[in-house]
């Protein structure tokens, strides 16, 4: 028996949900006294493989062709759904991201297995018993879900668990299993990504705004503040849809939910649908000269005032700090 962490890689590249993923299956693993087994597919040196080892990664399936190295959803879930078989897996973990999300559903179908999505912390164990936390209606409410299958599948939200290095090091196999050629019928010919950005999904910090700023021309000082603190940059729905910012920016229920260590928001009253998108956020700031703005009801943290006059003087203060 052993616990299979799919590793999403981004370019050849592991980002940090990968070694969060990794960090949750070898906690899993342990409740479970078992190894932890990750898998891998598409172009990875073994030098970026090798460092799942300091994550307690046991061992490596390397699965490496070349019709495989952009993401085939229904490809890339036979292979995951054989390697569960080959490694006799009763657990298998995946990132919450984008691909995760698709290949999660797919994963558990073929093997009949129970799925949890989104989950926000490790698993109670009671015997053959699963009892697994995650967000409901809209993040308001944490739901616990409880698996009886035979095999689990589980998918962890960014940020939701720490990696956590242990030490040691990991074996790499190569695997080449057996999959439909009709799994190739459709491709991705080509992921365009912003190199000069940080992720939104996987950032620990994220500076937002919305109407507030009162247009486009005034996002220069959310940019400001997003690059000294190290941040990404969202926006609420009413300002992607004025195209004033990008609709990749737009943080929500009806766009992209969000779980960061910090979220600042600017100028955002704070309407249901945007709450729901960021209230798993462990650390919420608001900037709002309206006091009686509903996003103060949730807030850690609150400022009562004018952003034009407020984010100049914080990042003024952010600069000095860091002796810049």
């Amino acid at each position: 028996m052993s616990v299979l962490i799919y590793i999403e890689n981004t370019e050849g590249q592991f980002k940090k949900s990968a070694f969060e993923a990794a960090s949750y299956g070898k906690a899993v693993a342990d409740l479970l006294q078992t190894e932890a087994v990750a898998i891998s597919i598409g172009d990875v040196q073994d030098t970026e493989l090798q460092k799942l080892g300091n994550y307690g990664i046991s061992k490596v399936l390397k699965v490496s062709t070349d019709s495989l190295k952009s993401f085939v959803n229904q490809a890339y879930a036979a292979i995951l759904a054989s390697a569960v078989q080959k490694e006799n897996a009763s657990v298998v973990i995946l990132s919450n991201t984008f691909s995760g999300k698709g290949l999660a559903p797919r994963v558990a179908a073929k093997l009949n297995a129970g799925i949890v999505s989104g989950a926000s912390a490790l698993p109670h164990i009671a015997g053959n018993s699963f009892d697994v936390q995650t967000s409901a209606f809209s993040n308001k409410a944490i739901a616990t879900v409880s698996l009886q299958s035979t095999i689990k599948v589980l998918t962890i939200n960014p940020n939701a668990f720490a990696a956590k290095e242990t030490g040691g090091t990991a074996t790499i196999e190569g695997y080449t299993p057996d999959f439909a050629s009709s799994d190739l019928n459709t491709l991705v010919k080509e992921i365009v990504r912003a190199t000069d950005t940080i992720s939104l999904p996987e950032a620990e910090i994220v500076v937002s705004a919305g109407r507030g700023l009162k247009g486009p021309e005034n996002w220069p000082m959310i940019e400001e503040l997003a690059q000294v603190l190290g941040a990404a940059t969202a926006c609420s729905k009413p300002v992607s849809d004025a195209g004033w910012r990008p609709h990749s920016e737009h943080v929500g229920q009806t766009g992209i939910v969000v779980s960061p260590n910090l979220y600042i928001a600017i100028g955002i009253s704070g309407a249901i649908q945007h709450l729901a998108g960021v209230s798993s956020s462990k650390t919420i700031v608001v900037i709002n000269k309206d006091p009686e703005a509903p996003f103060f009801k949730v807030a850690d943290y609150g400022i009562v005032g004018d952003a034009f006059v407020v984010v100049p003087k914080l990042i003024e203060a952010l600069k000095k700090h860091k002796g810049n």
